[in-house]
């Protein structure tokens, strides 16, 4: 029997600009990759003895590539049993929030630890919370609350309790990140960045999550729905690392992961030891945080927080913060990247405000000139950038620095980021997407894991059209082609992860990776490309992708092989 096969479809959008149309793809099933593309009877003549699949008005692209994630603690942190809360899932309002509380402690069994995600200062003026809030809603059962940023976690006296703190009273902080303390030493109930917030959050989710791999299962899951089949872990670190294997080993696994390693792990420069195939999981770079989060007020900007209600009322500081707000000095950002790229890694660093880019740049231009890295093929990578400039961009495009980029904080913030967080000089510009496309830098997008929902489409819509769901635009300068959209999330993302000669694009010697669409977005309305467009599904090396199969198959792992995985020592953004 033939190991080819021939896909036809209504038309594909190879991302192949030498030839960015076809109908029919045929791939060989035992090497995964693709062998013909062009019409049916073009392939049939190549690969005569194929068989031949039909999709009918289906249009066919590339796999999209998520560049900057986190699927696996995604999953423990936003899928049941734990509780996304975020307003773009069904929580607009702190009441909302409170009254899923107050339900949950009436229904759920006594002790029943509880996992939440997703609070919003901002966008659901939630207070900031402390262990005396939530014991009102949770006097005695084990709790923790993610900020939607990612960078705070707010818990109760009970959890506080749980972590064994001599006299209640946090250890001293961590590089980069603090706990919050009350007058006399004791904990109230919050914790900042990434060392102190899993030190917190690592002990809950063990109590908290029955079976971690089905968790992280399920956000694979939730990515593929959106077309995803290739993506990275951008907080890993050897403790997830049985469970990311088991999850690419099933045989319908629909994500391909690379690994950025934690800079704040002893372990980071550690080459990855893993009998798995490196195409389904391999090590990457190494992942940085500069600053924090707009949604807090721990962004490294040179411009403050206008002194609006909303602002007051999410108890942000009007700063600016300028490089106050660094988790590390300059000094220190030297030392890390003076031991680790001479072992050859990939960088990605974390970055929100301006002052912050300005010293990632600088700390980036100089590792790279002192080891004449200066013009190479480095890919060196800076993420978000929400509050940064286009001056900014050029100088990275000069430097070979990519730009991962996060609609997400555009779609979903963009309305109060412009003229009640910022100015409109500033808040109608963040996420400056049509400013990374003149730079000449390459640039990608990402929907960073537990933050927000991997919608790719929505990505696209909202990059044509600078268009918020209410309705409003904001910052029309920075709208880009359809295009330039996709290459953003096919193309570009692929390059990002040193994999565009692998996937990303539909080309002869690549990977069979294919998202199924269910017309063609080129002729969608730009405002409702995402709801007129849909997902029918993935395929990964050929192989169509069964995902009820996959969570079947996740399921039916022994949970008690996975149950340390709980223990992230991780953080997102």
């Amino acid at each position: 029997m033939s190991s080819s096969q021939i896909i036809s479809a209504k038309s594909i959008i190879t991302m192949n600009p030498d030839q960015p149309r076809a109908e029919a793809v045929a791939f060989d099933s035992e090497t995964k990759k693709i062998t013909a593309i062009g019409t049916l009877t073009q392939c049939q003549a190549l690969v005569p003895d194929a068989t031949v699949t039909d999709l009918s008005d289906t249009v066919l692209m590339p796999g999209f590539v998520e560049p900057h994630s986190h699927p696996f603690v995604s999953g423990l942190a936003t899928q049941p049993p734990a509780y996304w809360i975020a307003p773009y899932v069904g929580f607009p309002n702190y009441s909302d929030v409170t009254d899923l509380f107050t339900k949950l402690e009436k229904e759920l069994p006594a002790g029943q630890a509880i996992v939440f995600n997703g609070l919003d200062r901002i966008l659901q003026q939630a207070p900031q919370l402390t262990n005396v809030d939530l014991d009102v809603f949770f006097p005695e059962r084990v709790v923790a609350v993610l900020d939607n940023s990612g960078h705070e976690i707010y818990f109760n006296s009970a959890t506080i309790k749980l972590l064994g703190w001599a006299d209640g009273k946090p250890p001293a902080d961590p590089v980069g990140a603090s706990y919050g303390r009350n007058a006399d030493g004791t904990s109230n109930g919050r914790a900042n960045e990434s060392a102190a917030l899993f030190t917190v959050a690592d002990p809950v989710l063990a109590v908290a999550i029955p079976h971690p791999l089905l968790s992280g299962a399920q956000f694979y899951k939730l990515m593929a729905s959106f077309g995803i089949t290739s993506t990275s872990e951008m907080t890993y670190n050897t403790a997830v690392l049985k469970a990311y294997e088991a999850l690419a080993t099933r045989p319908d696994c629909p994500i391909r992961v690379s690994l950025f390693h934690m800079s704040i792990e002893p372990d980071a420069g550690d080459r990855l030891d893993s009998p798995v195939d490196p195409m389904m999981l391999t090590k990457q770079g190494i992942k940085l945080w500069a600053d924090g989060s707009p949604w807090v007020g721990s962004i490294a900007s040179s411009f403050p927080y206008l002194n609006s209600p909303l602002v007051q009322n999410a108890e942000i500081p009007l700063g600016p913060g300028g490089a106050a707000m660094m988790n590390y000095t300059r000094a220190e950002l030297d030392e890390i990247l003076a031991k680790y790229v001479p072992m050859g890694w990939q960088f990605a660093f974390h970055c929100n405000g301006d002052v912050g880019l300005d010293i990632v740049l600088d700390a980036y231009e100089h590792a790279l000139a002192t080891n004449n890295l200066l013009g190479t093929d480095h890919r060196w990578r800076v993420e978000h950038m929400g509050g940064c400039r286009g001056d900014q961009f050029d100088r990275a495009a000069a430097m070979g620095v990519g730009l991962s980029l996060g609609p997400f904080q555009f779609i979903y913030w963009g309305d109060v980021l412009d003229g009640q967080m910022f100015p409109t000089e500033i808040g109608s510009e963040w996420m400056r997407w049509g400013d990374a496309v003149r730079s000449g830098a390459v640039y990608s997008f990402h929907n960073d894991g537990s933050v927000s929902p991997p919608n790719v489409l929505l990505n696209m819509q909202t990059a044509i059209t600078r268009m918020t769901p209410s309705g409003q635009v904001h910052g029309q300068s920075q709208i880009i082609s359809l295009d330039d959209a996709f290459k953003a999330q096919t193309i570009n993302a692929a390059h990002m992860l040193f994999r565009d000669q692998e996937v990303g694009s539909i080309e002869v010697g690549k990977y069979a990776d294919f998202v199924e669409l269910s017309s063609d977005p080129y002729q969608a309305d730009p405002t409702k490309l995402a709801s007129q467009v849909t997902v029918n599904g993935t395929w990964v090396g050929g192989h169509k992708i069964d995902i009820d199969a996959f969570i079947t198959e996740v399921t039916a792992i022994d949970p008690t092989q996975h149950k340390n995985a709980a223990t992230t020592k991780g953080k997102c953004c």
